[in-house]
């Protein structure tokens, strides 16, 4: 078995699309950006892998400038040999996340240092639980008005999660206003959090991201934002509700389990230097 790398992302995604369907909860990421390339939103140096095995696929893998190599919940030894392939390629890798085994086997792989290592965790929604207290303001669809704050709050938890400012947010965040998948939290008028999910992939939509601005923060809106994305998802038609949390936020992983979150499994993401 030998890694082939694809330029047609029509080719990759009829042979992908259908693998990483046999896990949409573990694979939710790759599945969810793999949707976003098709409709243009990840552009620019784009790595789409597939390995074969008598004609059938048996791993896939995807590298957007925007989220760095994405590894699904494929076989170990399928991770490692990625790795060979992409050195003997020359191929530039700044970052993997995946489930934990699969990040980590690639790093031990890869010949360049780890630079930082983010512990995450996968979540399902078990079933909704009651608020814990009031909050108050009301949860609304975000519209295009909205557009330049949005955008200015996606890098900014881009940079307290990845510790790096991301490129310009205006095109994701407008694609995302476009398919009604950004929520907000208003309090007296004024936006205070606001929380992402994804239009539903067989029946599967992930939470994120969810961002509260520091001066709005210890009040109970990212809970409560929380929760109106996670019923606009069921209500889009999500059978399975997911978010991944870091595991260094005891903050975040305790509201997301009181919402009634239960833990599915642990990945990372993993910078080199």
């Amino acid at each position: 078995m030998a890694w082939t790398f694809i330029s047609d992302v029509e080719v990759f995604a009829g042979a992908a699309e259908p693998w990483l369907l046999r896990d949409p909860i573990r694979n939710t990421a790759p599945l969810t950006v793999l949707r976003g390339i098709r409709a243009g939103l990840h552009t620019g140096d784009l790595l789409l892998g597939l390995l074969e095995e008598d004609g059938e696929t048996v791993a896939a893998v995807i590298q957007t400038p925007q989220r760095g190599l994405i590894v699904p919940d494929a076989p170990v030894h399928a991770v490692r040999s990625l790795a060979t392939a992409l050195i003997e390629a020359e191929r530039t890798v700044p970052e993997v996340s995946g489930p934990l085994a699969q990040a980590e086997a690639f790093a031990a792989s890869w010949w360049r240092p780890v630079a930082r290592r983010v512990p995450e965790r996968l979540h399902r929604l078990e079933s909704v639980t009651p608020p814990r207290r009031p909050v108050p303001g009301a949860a609304r669809t975000a519209g295009a008005a909205y557009r330049e704050l949005l955008a200015a709050w996606f890098a900014d938890f881009h940079l307290e999660a990845m510790g790096a400012r991301p490129a310009d947010q205006t095109p994701v965040v407008s694609s995302r206003i476009g398919r009604e998948e950004l929520v907000l939290w208003e309090d007296r008028g004024r936006p205070v959090a606001c929380a992402a999910f994804s239009a539903p992939i067989a029946a599967m939509s992930r939470i994120g991201p969810v961002y509260t601005p520091p001066e709005f923060r210890g009040r109970g809106y990212g809970e409560a934002v929380t929760r109106a994305a996670t019923g606009a998802a069921q209500d889009a038609g999500a059978a399975e509700v997911l978010l991944f949390t870091d595991l260094a936020n005891q903050v975040s992983n305790s509201v997301y389990q009181a919402i009634g979150y239960r833990p599915v499994a642990d990945y990372a993401s993993i910078a080199f230097g």
